[in-house]
């Protein structure tokens, strides 16, 4: 005869299991979602110089396309040099040289596999991992019967944690 599980155990199999197979990626996200907290500061960041040879008197529409950087604001111009923000650009010459602060080499990849677009290809590991910690959320109400003190507990708990995510979206 085939021995038969509740829906519970089962969800607390997978849940488990589930759990297991996607603890790197969540070490991951909780890292980088925390360094993306101070994104707007200089917080672990290191300052790079960059050069690049352009093409002679670009305006600056191309030179914001040429140097990859968005909303390029040309501060003021003095014969051939151009000034922006923390770089220069001759337009004699094309020479251009300015200055980025990068995270390091790890933080920046976690980074950006966290704000992967649907462009990228990453982005259907962002979906799987949404999915999974949708999955964790519905899962985690059948880990312990309903009848129990410890659910009820946890009842009181989640309708806390559920009441204060709902304070923080509208205030």
């Amino acid at each position: 005869m085939a021995n038969k599980q509740s829906f519970s155990h089962k969800m607390r199999i997978i849940h488990r299991y589930l759990g297991f197979f996607l603890a790197g990626i969540m070490a991951v996200y909780s890292l980088s979602g925390i360094v993306l907290i101070f994104r707007d500061t200089d917080f672990l960041k290191k300052e790079k110089t960059i050069t690049k040879q352009l093409k002679p008197q670009a305006n600056a529409e191309e030179l914001e396309k040429l140097l990859g950087i968005k909303r390029l604001k040309i501060e003021k111009e003095e014969g051939d040099i151009v000034f922006f923000e923390n770089g220069t650009y001759n337009k004699a010459s094309g020479a251009a040289a300015y200055t980025v602060k990068e995270l390091p080499l790890i933080l920046d990849k976690m980074t950006h596999l966290h704000k992967a677009k649907s462009a990228q290809p990453l982005f259907f590991l962002n979906i799987f991992f949404g999915l999974g910690l949708l999955f964790f959320v519905i899962s985690s109400f059948w880990m312990f019967m309903p009848k129990t003190s410890v659910f009820k507990k946890g009842m009181y708990f989640a309708l806390a944690g559920g009441g204060l995510t709902l304070l923080l979206l509208f205030v």
